[in-house]
């Protein structure tokens, strides 16, 4: 699976590992994150992640 860097604050999401403290499973895709999720780091919305080089 692909990981998700944040734009803003280089946070990087890896669906392997998920987001415990948000309550997303590890293996959850970052495509499969809900709607309303943030960075767990500067909050962020999903719209300032892009795919890791």
């Amino acid at each position: 699976m692909q990981k998700f860097v944040c734009e803003v604050c280089g946070y990087i999401y890896d669906p392997e590992e998920g987001d415990p403290d948000g309550g997303i499973e590890p293996g959850t895709s970052f495509e499969k994150l809900p709607e309303d999720w943030v960075c767990p780091m500067c909050g962020a919305g999903k719209d300032e992640f892009s795919v890791e080089d």
